[in-house]
């Protein structure tokens, strides 16, 4: 069965897949290889896509963008509440979760960022599909390298609410490396600088006779295109606000105008020096005209980007190189389109050309399509894909509480995985204790307060002895996707428990995925039933048309009455009516119409010179 490579964006997505040897990235049903990520949901139907972007502006409330910001965070997140400030639809928190509100089939309706993820991830599915004319079920989807456990698991959990078997996640930037070193087979050190709409990651690989050895991994899991956007937008905000003195910040509708100009703001400026914003009646009433620089734009941006290359500097030392080291500097992510980003690469890397041979939206759809193929055991794959060797490094050290708040690291930051390890130094803490607690952590300070809680579980029945005399055993495991898992086991009585950590802190159960399974095949159905019914209005209405086109056919004039006109005229008036008004009716009901207007015409067609046959085409 064929496996397919998913770059789920949070800007764009893009799926691709391995066959007749080489690898394809497949273009949706609007022709496009790119798939934005966006959901609407309307009053008749769910649109995915560039139909769904198509009415950003428009329908801000009901179009949900940029989940892959939200997926796998608490609803407390300093992020998540930052975040919230700038989108134009409704984040609830539902026991500390952000759930997403809109009004759908005239209905409000909440969805968890997973579940949007998974409408999306379907939709890339059907894409598959439809090219490959057979079911795809098997997939390989790609993660920012800096996605930290609950992320990567939630990521999972929206590919099974897809009906998607996640074979493995891959972090973005390593498919994009092996997208570029799959055609070569001398050994070299490939940098791989990603940045896309919502996030950026560094990571360096050193490439070898198809072994792909992951040597650092750096990034920022907020930081990205849409950041820039909202530069932007800030900016035209203060620059209206003043003109006319007023301020439209809490005007979402007037935002969300602007946030999709601004991008296109953004676009223009990676080509031209300068862009012009025109938009009519902004703000009561009032238009927003402006010009803005290039320059102006590097300046709002410039600690964004300069961000950038402290993080590649920092990956550098994480690695043990220098930029001396680097064979080739690979760009990959929508944002490394924009010149100043571009520049201070070449400047740091000291005029080294950059590489975007692959377009730098694809290329980790690319990768992840050859890694399918690989794991998907396809016996027809080329000799190179087969003999890929994948070492990837884990993004962040993890660890656990012990007293003091202090941080104790049992498996460090870009240590290869997958790996297990265990740390024998835990014990209890007071006298007669018979229940440990464990807290689990990631992060690089020392005191875990600055540090990123993963979850936290317990172990009872511990026999009471004074403090330090009863041992504990923790072992740390990483799987090839990242996904964390510990386990504590008493070394005394035997005790043990473990926690698969993501399934903490608001991870979604098994139970509440099948229910979310079942949810996207209902709407799955409705979607289908949707086009269908859209489609039997479309033929009706066709049909209605194609008839009064035919009262006024030459060859029929002088032929038929002027009653017989006045009667099919005034039917055709009364369906077409009857259709507006309905708006979304039954396919048996148009049906009906259709079969109304057939039995009123034919016997007056019937009378005319090759009348029945005309009627017959239609």
């Amino acid at each position: 069965m064929p496996a397919i490579g998913i770059d789920l964006g949070t800007s764009n997505s893009c799926v691709a897949v391995y066959r007749n040897g080489q690898t394809h990235i497949i273009q949706n049903d609007q022709g496009s290889r790119l798939t934005p990520s966006l959901v609407q949901f309307t009053e008749h139907d769910r649109l995915i896509g560039d139909a769904a972007k198509s009415s950003l502006s428009s329908d801000f409330e009901d179009t949900i963008y940029q989940i892959k910001r939200l997926i796998g965070r608490t609803y407390d997140d300093p992020v998540v509440q930052d975040d919230i400030k700038t989108l134009g639809y409704k984040v609830i928190n539902d026991k500390n979760k952000p759930l997403v509100r809109v009004s759908y089939k005239k209905k409000v309706k909440s969805f968890t960022p997973e579940a949007i993820s998974a409408m999306i991830l379907e939709s890339l599915k059907q894409t598959a599909e439809d090219f490959m004319g057979k079911p795809v079920t098997d997939a390989i989807i790609t993660v920012p390298a800096h996605f930290n456990d609950a992320q990567r698991s939630a990521t999972r959990d929206a590919g099974k609410i897809a009906g998607l078997n996640v074979l493995r996640m891959i972090n973005e930037p390593t498919a994009a490396a092996i997208a570029y070193g799959i055609e070569t087979k001398e050994k070299q050190n490939i940098l791989i600088f990603d940045l896309g709409g919502g996030t950026f990651d560094v990571t360096i690989v050193n490439i070898e006779d198809n072994i792909f050895d992951v040597k650092a991994t750096g990034g920022d899991t907020h930081l990205g295109g849409n950041d820039f956007d909202n530069r932007l937008t800030d900016y035209f905000i203060k620059e209206f606000n003043k003109a006319n003195k007023c301020d439209m910040s809490e005007d979402k509708h007037a935002l969300s105008r602007l946030r999709v100009q601004c991008e296109i703001i953004k676009k223009q400026l990676s080509s031209g020096t300068s862009a012009k914003l025109n938009i009519d009646g902004l703000y009561k009433g009032k238009d927003l005209k402006s010009t803005i620089m290039r320059v102006k734009f590097e300046e709002l941006n410039s600690d964004l980007f300069k961000n950038t290359i402290k993080i590649v500097k920092k990956t550098l030392s994480d690695a043990g190189m220098k930029a001396k080291n680097i064979s080739k500097v690979v760009l990959v992510g929508g944002s490394t389109r924009i010149p100043k980003i571009q520049q201070l690469l070449k400047k740091h890397f000291e005029g080294k050309i950059l590489s975007k041979t692959i377009n730098v939206d694809e290329a980790v759809a690319y990768g992840a399509g050859v890694l399918a193929a690989k794991l998907s055991g396809d016996t027809e794959i080329m000799s190179d894909v087969k003999e890929i060797d994948l070492r990837d490094v884990l993004p962040l050290s993890v660890g656990w509480r012990s007293r003091g708040d202090r941080m104790n690291i049992v498996l460090r930051k870009n240590t290869k995985i997958p790996i297990t390890d265990t740390d024998l130094t835990p014990a209890t803490t007071v006298d007669n204790q018979t229940k440990a607690t464990f807290y689990i952590y990631e992060g690089e300070r020392a005191c875990v307060k600055h540090n990123h809680l993963l979850g936290s579980f317990s172990l009872h029945n511990i026999p009471p002895k004074p403090k330090n005399q009863e041992k504990f055993s923790l072992c740390f495991a990483i799987d090839e996707s990242g996904i964390l898992t510990v386990s504590a086991r008493n070394t005394s009585s035997g005790e043990e428990n473990q926690i698969v950590i993501s399934n903490n802190r608001g991870r979604l159960s098994a139970k509440e995925i099948d229910q979310m399974r079942e949810e996207a095949e209902k709407f799955r159905k409705e979607d289908e039933e949707f086009k269908a019914r859209n489609k039997a209005r479309n033929i009706l209405e066709d049909y209605v048309y194609a008839i009064k086109h035919s009262v006024d056919n030459p060859d029929f004039q002088g032929k038929m009455s002027e009653q017989h006109k006045i009667n099919i005229f005034e039917k055709c008036t009364e369906i077409l009516n009857w259709a507006k008004i309905q708006e979304d009716p039954e396919i048996d009901e148009c049906e009906k119409k259709k079969i109304e207007l057939k039995n009123l015409c034919r016997p007056i067609f019937a009378k005319l010179p090759g009348g029945e046959a005309h009627l017959q085409t239609l």
